[in-house]
């Protein structure tokens, strides 16, 4: 889509009567929302409130350990109305690091060493969020809404089985910068909360710092094709194409494909 006047009210409605025909079609009322305090979460909250009911909504907050901000987790859900509760997966990522990482007098024939990686250990948490998030909606009955944007998506700001798993993706149409609008169009919701910056909670720096490209750029670069600098647009286009295995299904190495085997 480019060039096409945006109104975060019409946006707003549109997700609202959109979810709603899903969960006709498909038989489900009730849905589960990782709620982390940001906008993105926030925003899904809201929209699923607003059409299926406050009552019908579970927010889950998911901290690794301590979350500083976990405050604002709990502010989004308090305004809302909607149920909400605490799973703390700090213990879960220590266990997984300590079997992976085990003492050499545990070890067993045939092991390798895994380096400690910094990148690896950060998406742990999404993974696990995701796997706590499917564990509360399968027990409940509900379904799990996706919370990412489509400028996280498009330069690959997202984790591969973790917050790209989802039963239906609430925001993957809005860029980071409309989820704002939309936001904003919503009074239910902390506007503060909405303007916060956005951060993954783990590397101690903001989503724009980690990427070295601007939100305003990557909205830009979507809506209009380009952000008016070649270089900013060149280096969104290598982190879309380098990401792109994120948004898609994964592919089926078919054996009964033509060719002879020899490519």
């Amino acid at each position: 889509m480019k060039n096409v006047a945006f109104s975060p009210e019409d946006a707003r409605d549109r997700l609202v009567a959109a979810l709603k025909e899903l969960a006709r079609e498909q038989g489900f009322s009730k849905v589960v929302v990782g709620i982390s305090g940001g906008k993105d979460s926030t925003v899904t909250a809201a929209i699923c409130a607003r059409a299926l009911g406050r009552e019908n909504v579970y927010g889950i907050m998911l901290p690794d350990g301590e979350q500083k901000d976990i405050a604002d987790s709990r502010r989004v859900c308090e305004a809302l109305g909607i149920h909400f509760r605490t799973v703390n997966i700090g213990k879960m990522h220590d266990a997984l690091r300590d079997a992976v990482f085990r003492s050499p007098e545990i070890a067993e024939d045939g092991d390798f060493p895994v380096p400690d990686s910094r990148e690896s250990d950060i998406n742990v948490g999404p993974r696990l969020r995701m796997t706590t998030l499917r564990y509360i909606a399968q027990a409940i009955g509900a379904r799990l809404a996706g919370t990412g944007n489509l400028s996280e998506a498009t330069v690959g700001y997202c984790t591969k089985d973790g917050d790209t798993s989802c039963d239906f993706s609430m925001l993957g149409a809005l860029t980071s910068i409309e989820v704002v609008q939309v936001g904003l169009a919503m009074p239910e919701i902390p506007a503060d909360l909405v303007r916060k910056t956005p951060t993954d909670g783990l590397s101690g720096v903001s989503d724009e710092e980690k990427l070295g490209i601007r939100y305003q750029d990557i909205h830009s670069y979507i809506r209009s094709g380009s952000c008016g600098n070649p270089e900013i647009d060149a280096k969104i286009a290598q982190k879309e194409a380098a990401g792109m295995h994120k948004r898609r299904m994964p592919r089926i190495l078919d054996p009964f494909e033509a060719g002879d085997g020899n490519a």
